[in-house]
């Protein structure tokens, strides 16, 4: 009869082996914050719905949200783009979210076997740190530049010093994700060429 490979490892090294599913509780509030994020969307959503019809307290819920002017008369068309970016901002963190929940399990907690699955992401076929790492950095790069394009329409609501930071902020995310990648090249290079010798 075979050994399972869990029941080969000595105690110790089973525990310290076993205890990567401490993150599954982890994972699940991420699921929760996604969930979160579902309703604020909606709720985003159905603001801009109803002032587009004419509704004004889903027009002042929604200059109050974005902050812009004070005119409540009627929806502007920078309103309604400071709403849709925030919008695209919500899409962009929750699919920042998918990544690091199912690349995250898949990573470092367990296989979920979707090789034959007909949904399966295209890059969880080929997902590692290495990759997850690169991937959420671009995420972010994205993320932020939702949130810089806001801050610039929106500009007159926001003293020159918050711009400078919110600039700065986003260069050094553009420096960092280079970085990253940068190093997860050198790796790949170093790795391709140590195994050649």
């Amino acid at each position: 009869m075979n050994e399972s490979p869990s029941s080969r490892l000595r105690p110790l090294p089973n525990f310290i082996f076993m205890s990567r599913w401490l993150q599954l509780p982890l994972y699940l509030g991420l699921i929760v914050a996604q969930c979160v994020y579902v309703v604020h969307f909606w709720v985003e959503l159905v603001d801009l719905v109803g002032a587009a019809l004419g509704n004004q307290d889903a027009l002042e819920h929604i200059v109050q949200a974005v902050g812009y002017g004070s005119q409540t008369e009627r929806l502007t068309e920078t309103t309604i783009m400071l709403v849709v970016l925030g919008l695209i901002d919500v899409v962009m963190i929750s699919n920042l979210l998918i990544m690091v929940i199912v690349g995250g399990y898949e990573t470092f907690v367990s296989r979920m076997n979707l090789e034959q699955h007909p949904d399966q992401p295209e890059w969880l076929s080929h997902v590692n740190a290495s990759v997850l790492k690169v991937k959420l950095a671009t995420a972010i790069i994205g993320i932020s530049s939702i949130h810089l394009l806001k801050t610039f329409i929106n500009a007159e609501a926001y003293s020159e010093k918050v711009l400078i930071a919110q600039a700065g902020i986003h260069v050094a995310f553009l420096l960092s994700a280079m970085a990253i990648a940068m190093c997860d090249r050198l790796l790949v290079v170093n790795g391709k060429h140590t195994s050649q010798h």
